[in-house]
């Protein structure tokens, strides 16, 4: 008898009966925290789901970091077209970090 913790749909990976994604438990787990704290974090999982999750992601390795990269390529490709749309705006952004960084130095 087996017991499925991970499930695809829409294009991602979630934990079963849940909203939580793979990829919040996998970045996690890959920043070197512990199930027990990852399950903090998502208070709706179980300690159980967690260890599920994290059993899921070492069994499909490749599969979930060619995954995880192709999503990683996506955000800065959608980053550099939104910026590329509205220079001003992210030089006014950029200027304003700035200068807020400087005041609390």
């Amino acid at each position: 008898m087996t017991k499925d913790y991970v499930e695809q749909s829409d294009g991602g990976y979630w934990i079963v009966d849940t909203r939580v994604s793979l990829d919040s438990i996998v970045y996690a787990f890959l920043r070197g925290a512990s199930p027990e704290s990852i399950q903090r974090s998502f208070p709706t999982l179980t300690l159980e789901q967690v260890y599920g999750a994290i059993a899921f992601y070492l069994a499909h390795e490749s599969e979930i970091d060619g995954y995880l990269k192709r999503g990683e390529e996506d955000f800065e490709r959608l980053r550099k077209e939104t910026r590329d749309r509205d220079p001003a705006f992210y030089g006014k952004m950029t200027s304003a970090r700035s200068r807020l960084s400087t005041r609390r130095s």
